[in-house]
């Protein structure tokens, strides 16, 4: 992973520049939070917070990195030699890798002084943006499948080397069962799968030397790819006549569908195997799936085993982008000796922030399921078993009282004076991990707010305390 400073955009290093010329460096307070789930959704999952972590941690410039910025001419030495014994030593918060999150509340809170948090803007949303944005995609696919082993085998679409690196990664937190790529499998500990393309078919004299060759060499790993010339007259029959030598020897096999109507060319193939005897015989499918496409098939009944999912998995699909974006959220004022809250502004109301120093909360009901989160004033604690009333973000008219059978407070501190807080986890076991708290947070959520279209919206509202706040500064039109 990249740890040069210079992984930021320019205009932080100007302002970081110009915060030093003016001896600007107090302690300040940023939140990440993100505008809208992805895909018309009705959640997000957060990944990539893990490893930026550990970027942040030796996140330094190098002589090199210096030379760099003293040749754009715009950098004065004094700031030059400022940086040369940069590092962060701040605090950081985050919620848990894998958990659900949703619109508007802090992912990610910063505390450090003003240069170290500009700084930090870029890696911070380089990371959280992508990665969420493909786990979230991920899980999309997982639940579109009802939980069926999906393969990911984006590596040859997705955005470069690191894309594909970083979306395996994401994926297999976002429900993925394993992957193509065999970098990302050694690197975070995630199975490798894979058998043929058409190529190897097209290779040999016929299809069904092409399929009696491969089950020769892995007998115990077979999975025939049965649409390179004719699925139903040609593939699965030759799957079929060089299966019952395999089944001879005890061994069973898979076929794969890359091409066609799904649909019916599954349930024809399906007819075909269990006629032949091959009840056992497993069906794996590709071929530009998305989430709606799985969704449709699963709906339908289609007698589909598993799935591959390159493109729009590791891509986006639809979505090009996470919507996270870093602001500030409360200054220290060295004068009265405490920190200030902040709010920006904007004629569109869903772009105004939510000022001050905040926590999240998850409320459950009496059933253990999630029924909202709230963000709440540092200061503030929400108990269980107590009624309180909750606002829209918006503070327009819309609130509802609650009593929480039980509370739970999700931004922890991760980083402290810039070091961890614990000794973390080699990523093999930190991923998975990750996926767990996904796992095991989806029970936690109405299928409502999981739905592929159309999902309920969850309630996401401030307190009492944080609503009048805003409405202060709302009113009192600060700026």
């Amino acid at each position: 992973m990249e740890t040069s400073a210079l992984f930021t955009d320019f205009y932080e290093l100007t302002m970081a520049q110009g915060y030093w010329k003016e001896n600007m460096n107090d302690p300040v307070v940023f939140d990440m939070f993100f505008r809208k789930n992805p895909f018309n959704g009705g959640f997000a999952i957060l990944a990539g917070n893990e490893t930026l972590m550990d970027v942040i941690t030796r996140f330094r410039f190098s002589e090199d990195d210096l030379a760099f910025l003293e040749s754009q001419q715009i950098f004065e030495q004094g700031f030059l030699d400022y940086l040369k014994d940069f590092h962060f030593t701040g605090d950081l918060y985050t919620i848990d890798e894998g958990s659900l999150v949703f619109p508007q509340e802090p992912i990610v809170r910063i505390h450090a002084n003003l240069i170290e948090a500009q700084i930090l803007e870029g890696v911070i949303l380089n990371h959280i943006n992508f990665q969420s944005l493909i786990a979230t995609k991920t899980a999309r696919i997982y639940l579109a499948s009802k939980k069926a082993p999906i393969m990911e085998f984006g590596l040859r679409r997705a955005q470069g080397p690191d894309g594909a690196m970083s979306a395996t990664r994401a994926a297999f937190i976002g429900g993925a069962a394993g992957t193509s790529n065999t970098l990302a499998g050694k690197t975070f500990g995630i199975p490798v799968m894979g058998t043929m393309a058409h190529s190897w078919i097209m290779s040999h004299n016929s299809e069904e030397e092409a399929f009696r060759e491969y089950a020769k060499i892995y007998p115990d790993k077979t999975v025939f790819l049965i649409d390179t010339y004719d699925t139903l007259h040609s593939g699965i029959q030759n799957a079929i006549s060089v299966g019952r030598e395999l089944a001879a020897k005890g061994k069973s096999f898979g076929v794969r569908l890359d091409s066609g109507d799904i649909s019916y060319l599954s349930r024809e193939v399906r007819r075909e195997l269990d006629q032949a005897g091959f009840k056992d015989a497993k069906i794996s499918v590709s071929n530009e799936l998305t989430e709606e496409i799985i969704s449709t098939l699963t709906a339908s009944g289609a007698p589909i085993d598993s799935w591959g999912v390159g493109t729009n998995m590791v891509t986006g699909g639809t979505e090009s982008s996470f919507t996270g974006v870093y602001k500030l959220a409360a200054r220290y004022n060295p004068q009265v000796k405490m920190f200030q809250p902040t709010m920006k502004f904007s004629e569109n109301p869903a772009k105004m922030t939510n000022p001050g120093i905040k926590n999240v909360w998850r409320l459950y009901d009496e059933n253990g399921m999630a029924g909202a989160d709230i963000l709440a004033l540092e200061n503030e604690e929400i108990e269980s078993g107590k009624e309180y009333r909750y606002f829209h973000t918006l503070v327009d008219y819309r609130q509802f009282v609650f009593t929480a059978s039980k509370v739970e407070f999700l931004l922890k501190k991760r980083l402290e004076k810039g070091q961890r807080t614990d000794p973390g986890l080699p990523d093999s076991q930190q991923i998975r991990l990750s996926r767990s708290v996904m796992e095991s947070q989806l029970e936690t959520f109405d299928e409502s707010y999981k739905r592929i279209l159309n999902p309920h919206i969850y309630k996401v509202s401030l307190s009492e305390n944080l609503k009048d706040l805003k409405k202060f500064f709302i009113e009192a039109n600060i700026r």
